[in-house]
């Protein structure tokens, strides 16, 4: 492609906070930065100074002690970010009230529930439930753990619990039993907040029954907060009760404390915030530790330079209590803008909801998956014809691989003046190693570049740095949002073997990667997922690429599977209703992947199925199908949304053949 799909104005350019940053930078480091990549060599090249930069440009609160601001730079793991120095997570993302007279959030749910929380409604509550914690006895390094909708008491348990250095870990209401348990249970928090329903697809889900479960298999939990979202909760309550456990609603234990001013302990800056989760496919879920003071600089360089979110912005991310990007989203109270926050299916009652909040509220930041981007063109909406969406500035797609005809569709069918930033990264680093980068183009189907401060690179299976060509996604310098480590890993072996063992000195993120001649970055897929016939490694993402423009296509998974001393390429595909994959399409799916992508790539075996499995954040899983047509278990059915869905993949004819 010979022009870009999409250039910022030189004004639109050079007004960017990111902008404003080089000319400090500039001024800090005494080295002529000139451009984007000037400024991202400094950033990995002097990762000390560059952070401590950050610090006091993004105006956090705390005390970034004496130099050095890095130590053991040249150990991965074993680099440490401001070792003397002292924060406040819940601090930081209250004083945004200081930038901004908006809304701290609004709040909408597919039930029509609409609600709006001023900053000063917020710093009250949150110093309410501060106050509730602390006469529960609960103290730094105190697990609080929550499985809610994505409502405002979500963030502002985050914030009470961060206040006082505990140690915050959530999933969303659709866990299922033993999947909460494979999470909450191993890090024993003493504090768990829940609901009493949520809907989805215009139907009321209560989980009394389930919270109950939940609670009798949590020993460690001394008190259950149950927040009403379905008018249910006194009723959940009763039942806790019943069944011997402590239990009080969100209304009772928090709205009718007394107000107490808000304090904020200082921590240091590796103080544990937040436990999250891998997705657990392959067994018990990972749980991985992130400190306060990396997520809080990680985030901040995110939003702040690479998504240009200003004070008064107003940023809407379609995510879950059990995604990353909640996490991420919550941060963005510190840089003093207005989070909106829905919860429910993104296309009840219709395909235009979502976009009806955006168009509402005046969104400037609209946050989503590749996925979600890509039902909505299956959908046919064209939000640009219906809706006004010129507060729209960026809008930001991560969670898979968003494919070129993504790219085409955002301009097409959304908006044509957008910034489209697809990112990748996850809840290893909770934020992205690759992303957006305001005032460069946007050209189809790549990635705009390296996220600052993270020194990306290419490598062969030996390690050696690739400068064309497809191999392993890995970082050469260390980074603040590094885990502290795994929970009950004392000696670090889970963690080290996870990101730094099989390219010592390198984390190793797993995904197969290639950078563009535009200085981009192509994601394939998982590494663990790529396909190799006859020793060729093939990312899966190519494939989903070609398989799902066909109109007669809903969705599509493809694995290897094991065959005659070698990998055959193996597609399953949901077609569309009333369509039936005979011979006929067979044989247009294998030419559109023949032609438009490689022989190597074309499906020795193409079958079809009714469901996909995917893990609750809403990712196919590839690994989980490559088990059950191996005639191996998947070791954590719990990890996915849809677990029956295996059943579809077990002992079929023409894999045998």
């Amino acid at each position: 492609m010979s022009q870009p799909l999409w250039q910022p104005s030189e004004s639109a350019a050079r007004s960017t906070n990111l902008v404003r940053f080089m000319a400090d930078a500039e001024r800090s480091c005494g080295r002529k930065l000139t451009s984007y990549e000037d400024l991202h060599a400094f950033s990995v090249e002097d990762p000390g100074a560059f952070w401590r930069l950050l610090w006091d440009r993004c105006g956090v609160k705390g005390d970034p002690g004496p130099a050095p601001y890095l130590i053991d730079g040249d150990k991965m793991p074993g680099a440490r970010f401001f070792p003397k120095g002292k924060l406040n997570f819940a601090e930081n993302l209250l004083a945004g009230a200081s930038l901004t007279s908006g809304d701290a959030f609004v709040f909408r749910g597919e039930d029509k529930v609409s609600r709006r929380m001023s900053w000063s409604e917020l710093g009250q509550q949150t110093a309410q439930f501060q106050g509730h914690l602390r006469r529960a006895g609960i103290k730094a390094g105190d697990r609080v753990a929550a499985m809610l909708p994505n409502v405002p008491e979500a963030i502002i348990g985050m914030l009470a619990a961060s206040s006082l250095g505990a140690i915050w870990s959530s999933c969303s209401p659709d866990f299922g039993v033993q999947g909460v348990l494979d999470r909450f249970g191993q890090i024993e928090p003493k504090i768990l907040i829940t609901c009493d329903g949520y809907w989805y697809a215009s139907k009321q889900i209560d989980v009394a029954d389930k919270v109950v479960e939940i609670a009798k298999k949590l020993p460690s939990v001394e008190q259950i907060i149950v927040v009403s979202y379905l008018g249910k909760a006194d009723a959940v309550v009763q039942s806790l009760h019943a069944a011997g456990r402590p239990a009080a609603t969100w209304d009772a234990a928090i709205l009718g404390a007394p107000v107490e001013a808000m304090t904020f302990e200082r921590f240091s800056f590796d103080h544990p915030l937040y436990i999250l989760f891998s997705s657990g496919t392959t067994g018990v879920p990972k749980c991985i530790v992130h400190s306060a003071g990396g997520t809080l600089l990680k985030h901040l360089s995110e939003q702040q330079l690479m998504c240009d979110f200003r004070p008064g912005d107003r940023v809407m991310y379609f995510t879950t209590l059990g995604w990353m990007m909640w996490n991420w989203l919550a941060s963005g109270l510190a840089s003093g803008v207005t989070l909106l926050l829905y919860d429910g299916s993104p296309f009840h009652p219709a395909a235009s909801v979502l976009w009806d909040y955006a168009r509402d509220e005046r969104c400037t930041h609209f946050g989503t998956s590749a996925k979600y981007i890509d039902a909505l063109k299956k959908a046919g909406a064209r939000p640009m014809d219906t809706h006004d969406l010129s507060s729209l500035r960026v809008i930001l797609s991560t969670g898979s691989v968003l494919v070129p005809e993504s790219f085409d569709y955002v301009y097409e069918a959304i908006k044509i003046d957008v910034h489209l930033a697809s990112m990748s990264g996850g809840t290893d680093i909770v934020g992205c190693f690759v992303g957006g980068v305001p005032g460069k183009p946007v050209w189809r189907g790549e990635i705009q570049g390296p996220q600052i401060g993270m020194g990306v690179a290419v490598v062969d299976e030996l390690g050696g740095i690739l400068a064309h060509g497809k191999g392993e996604l890995v970082c050469t310098v260390p980074f603040p949002s590094m885990p502290v480590g795994f929970w009950n890993d004392a000696e670090g072996k889970k963690y080290r073997s996870a990101y730094f063992e099989r390219f010592p000195g390198l984390w190793h993120h797993g995904d197969f990667a290639e950078w563009t001649a535009h200085g981009g970055m192509i994601i394939h897929g998982r590494s663990d997922a790529t396909l190799n016939p006859g020793g060729v490694r093939i990312g899966t993402a190519e494939i989903y690429r070609q398989v799902e423009q066909l109109p007669e296509i809903k969705e599509a998974i493809v694995i290897g599977q094991d065959w005659d001393n070698d990998v055959r390429v193996v597609l399953f595909v949901i077609t569309q209703d009333g369509v039936a994959l005979d011979d006929a399409l067979r044989g247009k799916v294998k030419k559109q992947i023949r032609v438009r992508a490689s022989p190597r790539q074309v499906p020795a075996r193409i079958v079809q199925v009714a469901d996909i499995p995917r893990t609750k954040s809403g990712k196919i899983t590839e690994l989980a199908v490559r088990e059950i047509v191996h005639g191996r278990e998947v070791k954590n059915k719990e990890a996915l949304a849809n677990p029956e869905a295996l059943d579809l993949y077990r002992g079929i004819r023409e894999l045998a053949e």
